[in-house]
């Protein structure tokens, strides 16, 4: 038997849509989460069904189990309030995803959040990357593991104020 890879596809910026999109770019089905998480009964897979449509939002302490499953920055697929840098920030990567080849002029946003330093450090750092991945120095794959698992230094010295 063949497998042919083919690209996760985001749906949405929702919660359940990210989700869904690190659940796929792991190769995991709805039932090998489920029963990471411990579900059983012979609808066990109705949970996560529930999570990646929107039906249902999981709470803060499944979010990190399944982030921890999906082997996932906690950050890239929590809920979003905007009152953290962080959310600000992971949703430009995962609009990247939604609109692949758009251009995202970024030269405006850090004089539209109040922690401009820590946003603009990102937007270096991910413009390297970008570079990166256009030239062929890294993958598709570890771009996007880049992506899901970006940490920065100056965001959890921001969240420590």
């Amino acid at each position: 038997m063949r497998l042919i890879y083919t690209k996760p596809k985001l749906k949405d910026l929702s919660q359940g849509s990210r989700i869904a999109f690190a659940r796929q770019f792991r190769f995991m089905s709805q039932n090998d989460v489920s029963d990471k998480l411990g579900l059983s009964g012979e609808c066990k897979r109705r949970t996560m069904t529930r999570y990646e449509k929107g039906n249902r939002n999981p709470k803060d302490e499944r979010t990190r189990q399944i982030a921890d499953i999906l082997n996932v920055n906690y950050n890239a697929i929590k809920n979003y309030d905007y009152k953290e840098t962080i959310d600000v920030i992971y949703t430009l990567l995962w609009l990247e995803e939604l609109i692949p080849n758009y251009e995202i002029d970024l030269s405006r946003v850090p004089s539209l959040y109040s922690n401009k330093e820590i946003i603009q450090a990102f937007l270096d750092e991910w413009d390297k990357m970008r570079l990166k991945r256009k030239r062929k120095y890294i993958s598709y794959e570890e771009y996007i593991e880049w992506k899901l698992n970006y940490t920065s230094e100056e965001i959890g010295r921001a969240s420590c104020r």
